[in-house]
């Protein structure tokens, strides 16, 4: 039995999981516990975006003091796995750029943290690790596409079982998909990109642009609920811009299982009208009816899950 860490980074918060894992059977990996933390990491790289170094120190640093404070706990863990919003070099583990994490560039978490705490580490994109734990709970589905929706929209192929990276660690990049050509400013450089619409941080500019109120998307959802026509317009938007970006995806990677997941898939009945229609008038023929799209039943534990069964298999083949 070994014991590991694994970390999904959000763009406000910070989710901690120890998880047991027995090599070679998938029923015995068990979270065993998980701790969030407050961790506003968009915020601080937005308001720190003239200091770079300064933001990523603090994020580093925030990182390591969660880690140990789970090892006073748990000091026989192993390794750690970080699942981190951005494009991850496959070859150096490197971050490349995190749109939603503004100024950070070239940065080396997986050695930078490892030095600190004096563990294997292992960085990979977090809707990828998180793609990987549903995988792992639910070895049946071989071939599977996974959309986190969250601050932004993420998302992680499994091929024949085996995560899918591309040959620059932007594979499967579907919150960048566009899907508004000129719509909005995107932190990836570009215009449109399905992410300003779809995720939680896109609910809340379409509510805004709407009505001139700031609200986050959980209160949207809430407003939607009660029979607010923008909240429910917001999430209408969110689900056919979804749809838009899966169907293009489908097109290019034929499988017929997708999860979505994320903080914002509990308001998944305020998109799926809006998302079904769209997909079904964008598939080719040949696909309508043929994909299965459910909401994830993890929760937010995939991530977690996903991201320390990558350090497992990193650690194991660097013993």
């Amino acid at each position: 039995m070994t014991m590991l860490i694994g970390i999904d980074v959000g763009g406000t918060n910070l989710r901690v999981g120890v998880v047991d894992f027995q090599s070679g059977d998938t029923n015995a990996v068990h979270l065993i516990d998980e701790i969030r933390f407050q961790a506003d990491f968009s915020n601080l790289c937005k308001t720190q975006a003239s200091y770079p170094n300064q933001a990523w120190h603090s994020i580093l640093m925030t990182i390591a003091d969660a880690i140990q404070n789970v090892r006073k706990k748990y000091p026989q863990i192993s390794a750690v796995g970080i699942g981190f919003p951005g494009f991850i070099d496959p070859k150096t583990q490197m971050i490349a750029q995190s749109p939603n994490l503004p100024g950070l560039s070239n940065v080396d978490l997986s050695a930078d943290l490892s030095r600190i705490i004096q563990l294997p580490v292992i960085t990979e994109n977090d809707a990828l690790a998180a793609a990987y734990g549903e995988f792992a709970m639910q070895s049946h589905l071989n071939n599977l596409i996974y959309l986190g929706l969250g601050t932004g929209v993420g998302g992680g192929l499994i091929l024949n079982g085996k995560p899918w990276q591309g040959a620059h660690g932007v594979a499967m990049e579907a919150g960048h998909i566009i899907t508004n050509p000129n719509g909005r400013p995107c932190g990836c450089g570009n215009l449109g990109c399905m992410e300003q619409y779809a995720s939680a941080s896109g609910v809340a500019i379409s509510y805004f642009e709407a009505t001139g109120k700031q609200n986050n998307a959980s209160e949207i959802a809430y407003l939607a609920n009660t029979g607010d026509s923008a909240a429910q317009a917001a999430y209408a938007l969110a689900g056919s811009n979804l749809a838009r970006a899966l169907a293009h995806m489908l097109k290019v990677i034929d499988v017929k299982d997708v999860i979505v997941g994320g903080g914002m898939s509990s308001a998944w009945p305020l998109m799926q009208p809006a998302f079904d229609a769209q997909l079904a008038q964008d598939l080719i023929p040949t696909l309508r009816g043929e994909v299965n799209v459910v909401v994830s039943t993890m929760g937010d534990q995939a991530g977690v899950i996903g991201a320390a069964m990558l350090a497992y298999q990193f650690s194991s083949q660097n013993i």
